[in-house]
Parts: C-alpha cells; sequence; structure tokens
C-alpha cells in the first residue's frame, strides 16, 4: 500500500469514475484501476462497488476513504507548512469560489493581501457548487472555499461572515419598480428568473417562499446571480438575489433593486477542513476578506487558534 494508491483510491471515491480519474491525472484507466486492486489486496475486502453510472465505495472503502482524506490532507498540510518555512514568506493559498465570488467578495481583500505577501501565490478554482468545493476541500486540493453556509457537512467546517438581504431586480418601466420595498405577497405569480433548485442558495429562497406561502413560476434558470441580474435587464423576467457587496442600479440604468425584508438573509462564509490545521498565510487571507466584507461596526469573525468555530461533522 503506497501513498500513491490511498491518493488515487480518494480522487476516485471522490469523483465516482475511474476514467474521470484517469483523464484528470493523465493516467490509462487501467493504472488507476491497479491502484485501487492493490488496495483491495492489501486489505482484504472490496473498496469498490461498480455501478451503471460510475463506482461508489462500499462500507469498507468508505472507512478507508474517510481517514486517508483525512490523513493525506494532513501530510499536504504539514509539507506545504514546511516549505513556507524554507521559503521565507513564500507559500500558496488555494481557494475554492463560485463565478461571482472574486468580483463582489474578494477583489480589495486580494490587492490587500498582495500589497503584504507579494511573494505568495494565490490559487482560485472555480466550482459549480458548494458541493464540488467540499469535495476538493475534503480532498486536500483547496485551503478554503467561499460558500453558502449550509446544512452540517462531515469533516467540513463553516463559517459564516456575512448575511446578504434578498432584492427583487425589475426592468425600470416595470410597475414594480417605484416600490421601496416588496412585500412577500407582491411576489406571486411573478415569473422569475431562478436559480438552480440543488444550490444551497436556491434551496434556500425555495424554503423561505413556500414559508411565506409565495407561489412563483419559472421560465430560466441560470448558475449565479450575476447572470440572473443580466437577464432581468434583458427583460427575461423578475429575479430574486442576494444583494452582494458593490450590487448597484444606477439610477438612471434600465434596472431597479427592490429590497425584499421578508425573506430571511443568506448567510455566505468560508468552508475549510479543519481551521487549526490551515496555514498561517491561508488564516491571514480568510481574515482580510472577512473583515472587508463585514458591515461596519460588526465585530469581524475572525480564524485565530481557539476562536469560536462551528465544527460541521468529526
Amino acid at each position: 500500500m503506497t501513498l500513491d494508491d490511498l491518493r488515487v483510491f480518494v480522487a476516485v471515491c471522490r469523483a465516482g469514475s475511474l476514467s474521470g480519474v484517469a483523464r484528470e491525472l493523465g493516467r490509462t484507466q487501467s493504472a488507476v484501476s491497479q491502484h485501487v486492486k492493490r488496495l483491495e489486496r492489501e486489505t482484504g475486502v472490496g473498496l469498490l462497488e461498480r455501478r451503471p453510472r460510475g463506482v461508489v465505495p462500499t462500507p469498507a472503502g468508505r472507512i478507508l476513504h474517510e481517514a486517508a482524506a483525512e490523513g493525506i490532507g494532513a501530510l499536504d498540510g504539514a509539507l506545504r507548512r514546511i516549505g513556507e518555512l524554507a521559503d521565507g514568506e513564500g507559500g500558496s493559498v488555494r481557494v475554492g469560489t463560485g463565478g461571482a465570488t472574486v468580483r463582489h467578495f474578494m477583489a480589495e481583500a486580494i490587492a490587500g493581501f498582495r500589497r503584504r505577501h507579494a511573494r505568495v501565490s494565490l490559487e482560485f478554482r472555480t466550482e459549480t457548487s458548494s458541493r464540488r468545493c467540499f469535495d476538493a476541500l475534503l480532498a486536500g486540493t483547496l485551503d478554503l472555499a467561499w460558500v453558502t453556509i449550509g446544512p452540517p457537512v462531515p469533516g467540513i467546517e463553516q463559517r459564516p461572515v456575512v448575511d446578504l438581504p434578498w432584492v427583487l431586480a425589475v426592468r425600470a418601466e416595470d410597475p414594480l419598480a417605484d416600490r421601496p420595498a416588496i412585500d412577500a405577497a407582491d411576489l406571486t405569480g411573478l415569473r422569475l428568473v431562478r436559480l438552480p433548485p440543488n444550490s444551497i442558495s436556491g434551496a434556500r429562497l425555495d424554503a423561505a417562499f413556500t414559508e411565506l406561502g409565495v407561489r412563483v413560476g419559472s421560465d430560466t434558470s441560470v448558475a449565479d446571480w450575476d447572470t440572473a441580474l443580466l437577464l432581468a435587464e434583458l427583460g427575461l423576467g423578475h429575479t430574486v438575489v442576494p444583494a452582494v457587496p458593490g450590487l448597484r442600479a444606477p439610477a438612471e440604468g434600465p434596472l431597479r433593486l427592490i429590497p425584499v425584508p421578508a425573506l430571511p438573509p443568506l448567510p455566505v462564509g468560508w468552508a475549510v477542513r479543519r481551521w487549526d490545521a490551515l496555514t498561517p498565510l491561508a488564516r491571514t487571507f480568510a481574515d482580510t476578506v472577512s473583515d472587508i466584507c463585514t458591515p461596519a461596526g460588526t465585530p469581524p469573525r475572525r480564524t485565530p487558534e481557539g476562536a469560536a468555530l462551528t465544527r460541521r461533522g468529526a
């Protein structure tokens, strides 16, 4: 059993596909399969179950996957921290983001961090969902991920940073455009450009609609908030989106953003495997983003050793 065997096995469990991992690693599917077979010979049990659309770990495979992911992540973190000690101020911070995250939440923080840590490499990976961010964190390929805070996820710690109120985006000539705020009842019957229902933010919005008795229709769904706003501006429908930092509608522009105070704010923030295992550079970057995103007068949530954190799973 080698460390490479375990790395490949963790990647297969994460991807649910031998061929997908082979493409990702630039190897043949047979070579990837040999790593798994070697582990199965060593443990004496089957570790993967073949399904029509990929593979899933067996009960024994889940045990090994959880232990291997934890151990590999800790080892990779230790090696990176040793490398940073050797390089002085050098090192890297790997951040998982959504499509609009960097622009709305991190632009100022990136500039400030770069001025103070010119030799540090900032690596950003755009993921299509919080679930994929969590998978990458568990696989040890990310240090931090900016996500919509959702239900507990085993092995992941989530820390809310800011609560985003919701706004209704409408064209300037829409009958609702001059309202100072929108009541929940006024949303009923609207045709919305929707966020995907399988996303955390989309699910939270749907749950709020259900609780408030709001029934809306939809002809269009999009993967990110910026695209929803663009389609609303083009007249394809109304949309309800979080009021991300810096979101403004020019007074003479085609779009109006109207608060919907009845909808509960959307919490967003950081997800990591373990805060106490982050490198000092990663903690510094996380705190820089958090400080900038936190509204004035609100004590920022920081990440020093011993801080109060939300543990998601063990």
